[in-house]
């Protein structure tokens, strides 16, 4: 991408197929990456983790599968070739995950396929998520996201419009420059809820960096007001 200026997906498909053309090694390597295998005598096992940017771990304990589980029914379902809706639509159904956690799987997996970069949606676009657990429950959260009164507690100067909303469970806003948020709510043990946040249809790379940075800000001053 550096060196062309080319799209992620365009620059990942350029690797790809100097994988199976051209100058290549050990299983149709790149050669670099074939030299690489040599020292070893086994191909490079890729990170299904650092493509996806969350850990095996992370991914397991929220839905019971790790990264290669995912990609492997994913792909035996014929996922790649579906839309980003379509497969949150089979996991969702499939999978029985909570909705937050839907969209961490599809993004990873997205991630993974090559059909998307960190921080980059599937039409090119780019988003932000932040996520934190509040020690209060989920209906007091809810109203401070839908309450305007509330919100403006802890987000004063920023006008939003509540397009959709199920109660204690999700939010959809409309941010005063058009682009699109989505909160999360999921219950937890003592009375905390994990509250998920993403902020679509951004400019770019460093807009995302600064909307991750505003959240990571703003949902520490929510966890204070409400906590309170």
């Amino acid at each position: 991408m550096e060196k062309t200026g080319e799209a992620y997906t365009a620059a990942r498909m350029q690797l790809m197929r100097a994988g199976t053309s051209g100058t290549t090694g050990t299983a149709g390597l790149p050669a670099v990456a074939s030299a690489k295998a040599g020292a070893t005598g086994t191909a490079p096992r890729v990170s299904y983790a650092a493509l996806a940017g969350m850990s095996d771990a992370a991914i397991k304990k929220a839905t019971g599968c790790n990264w290669e589980k995912w990609v492997a029914s994913l792909d035996y379902a014929g996922a790649p070739d579906w839309s980003h809706r379509a497969i949150a639509d089979y996991v969702r159904h499939a999978y029985k995950t909570p909705d937050w956690w839907t969209q961490m799987v599809v993004v990873g997996y997205e991630r993974i396929k090559g059909l998307r970069a960190i921080g980059q949606q599937r039409n090119s676009g780019y988003e932000a998520t932040k996520s934190k657990t509040i020690a209060a429950p989920a209906s007091r959260v809810y109203r401070a996201f839908t309450d305007a009164r509330v919100r403006k507690t802890w987000l004063p100067g920023t006008k939003v419009t509540v397009r959709k909303s199920t109660p204690n469970r999700s939010v959809r806003m409309t941010w005063d420059d058009g682009t699109s948020v989505e909160v999360w709510l999921t219950p937890k043990a003592q009375g905390r809820t994990s509250t998920q946040v993403q902020h679509r249809k951004l400019a770019g790379k460093d807009d995302a960096d600064r909307r991750r940075a505003f959240w990571a800000e703003k949902l520490s001053a929510l966890r204070e007001a409400v906590e309170g």
